[in-house]
């Protein structure tokens, strides 16, 4: 049986994006750096600014859709034999596969990337792990039912910081950093976005 239908188109609107962007544009600078759009879609649509830098490596359970709206960015990637790059210049789409552990990298201040992702299904949680410096091997992985993703990464975030425990590679002892420091590109295998 099919949905019935709406009674009018009274309550559905559109609005200018780049307005939108301008009136959150307080937002998409450190420390927040995002703005979900909509609150209750069943689509996180994500605004995200730059410059970061972080440490981490997102574990997500599903697709990502990426357009790098204004500026540059890269996404670092965890492989089997290291960290790698994928870069985004101004214009370029990209869609993540589920799992790709991924380190957004903004570099550029006033840089705006637009970020598209389903909601998750009841069960699927997202993870954030961390690696040594030193030797890439993993350090730390936490889990998380990810329902706002404006408001529930913070705890995680905070926990790792706060925990030197949490911090220390099982593998050479090196104590993973707090604060993000700037990359060494030239580490870094680059793969460019064609």
């Amino acid at each position: 049986m099919p949905t019935p239908l709406i009674k009018s188109v009274s309550k559905l609107a559109s609005f200018n994006f780049h307005q939108w962007i301008e009136e959150h544009e307080h937002l998409l600078k450190p420390p927040v750096n995002n703005k979900l759009i909509w609150e209750d879609a069943d689509l996180m649509v994500t605004v995200v600014g730059g410059p970061n830098q972080r440490y981490d490596y997102h574990d997500d359970p599903v697709e990502e859709f990426f357009y790098q709206m204004k500026g540059n960015a890269f996404l670092r990637i965890m492989t089997e034999t290291g960290p790698e790059e994928l870069h985004m210049k101004e214009g370029d789409i990209f869609l993540l596969p589920p799992h790709v552990r991924h380190s957004p990298q903004r570099p550029e201040a006033g840089s705006i990337c637009l970020v598209i992702e389903p909601k998750r299904p009841d069960g699927d949680k997202d993870a954030f792990e961390w690696y040594c410096q030193a030797c890439n091997h993993l350090v730390h992985r936490a889990e998380v039912q990810l329902v706002n993703i404006s408001k529930d990464l913070a705890p995680v975030f905070k926990a790792f910081a706060a925990d030197e425990s949490l911090r220390t590679c099982p593998s050479c002892s090196a104590i993973h950093p707090v604060a993000a420091k700037p990359a060494s590109r030239n580490k870094h295998a680059e793969i460019e976005l064609v």
